[in-house]
């Protein structure tokens, strides 16, 4: 079983093609709440078009979400849930060769 940073990391080598990632790409950034963002975008890819909503908290405080609109998907959550934040892009990529 592969981890979600190996799995994120095929899913964009994969989606470059020398023109996609000069225009397109992942972005993975810290917000002010405190906590982490995570956009993909989606356009030129096979997950184009497919939407989803995720959202996990837990009882320790944590929290996780994650929305796609069919063009980008975006995932947030507290500083010590980077790697489900990825998690949920990967389950999203994944549905779609399931």
């Amino acid at each position: 079983m592969m981890s979600n940073l190996k799995d994120i990391q095929q899913w964009y080598a994969a989606a470059c093609d020398g023109d996609w990632e000069h225009s397109y790409g992942i972005r993975i950034e810290t917000t002010d709440n405190p906590g982490w963002i995570i956009s993909v975008d989606l356009a030129r890819t096979a997950l184009y078009g497919r939407m989803c909503e995720m959202e996990d908290e837990c009882t320790d405080g944590s929290w996780a979400s994650a929305k796609s609109d069919g063009i980008e998907f975006v995932a947030g959550c507290d500083p010590s849930s980077l790697e489900r934040a990825i998690g949920y892009f990967v389950e999203f990529a994944a549905a779609e060769s399931a």
